[in-house]
């Protein structure tokens, strides 16, 4: 039935995009590597409107532990620095009067137990976000079968979801599995 199709293909998109926005998440969490993305979240006075950080410059890694932003306008460089300190990354900048350069601190023992527990938390609640598009598919499924489709075609496509489920848990797993080998190492 077409109707059934329907309701199978938007669960497999809607579960992709959970797992998508689950290894958004997993990016931002520092490994105790500088990578350009850490930065993604922040937002920067523009001219009174808030713009995001890398629309208002360029961020480089000049070495493995060093950040290195280099806005377009010098009269940024105090609105940057307050962006950074203003957010949760617990980092400090310093200026040269041309560049805002971020050190990212070697991780301890314990900061990384805290990343791998918040690591954990993201996947968990992309997870959510699988089974909560199975639970809304299975019940569009239910409402179908009260309105006509066959209980045989609607039960073969419960266990379709079912399985999409299972395949997009695991595919959490593995991130999670990575993200975690990623921070513990040292």
């Amino acid at each position: 039935m077409e109707e059934i199709e329907l309701f199978l293909d938007e669960a497999k998109e809607l579960m992709q995009k959970a797992v998508d926005h689950t290894a958004a998440e997993l990016l931002k969490i520092r490994a105790g590597k500088a990578m350009p993305n850490l930065l993604d979240g922040i937002m920067v006075q523009y001219y009174g409107a808030p713009t995001p950080l890398n629309q208002v410059a360029s961020v480089s890694t000049p070495d493995a532990r060093t950040l290195s932003i280099k806005p377009w306008e010098k009269g940024l460089i105090p609105d940057i620095e307050k962006a950074i300190i203003n957010s949760d990354l617990g980092l400090a900048p310093q200026n040269n009067g041309e560049l805002v350069i971020l050190t990212i601190p070697a991780l301890t023992e314990e900061r990384r137990i805290n990343l791998v527990k918040q690591a954990k938390h993201e996947c968990e609640n992309g997870k959510i976000s699988v089974r909560t598009v199975r639970k809304d598919t299975n019940d569009s499924l239910k409402k179908l079968q009260k309105d006509g489709a066959s209980e045989d075609e609607v039960k073969r496509a419960e266990d379709v979801v079912q399985k999409l489920t299972d395949q997009y848990s695991s595919k959490l797993d593995d991130l999670l599995e990575k993200k975690e080998a990623d921070i513990m190492k040292v």
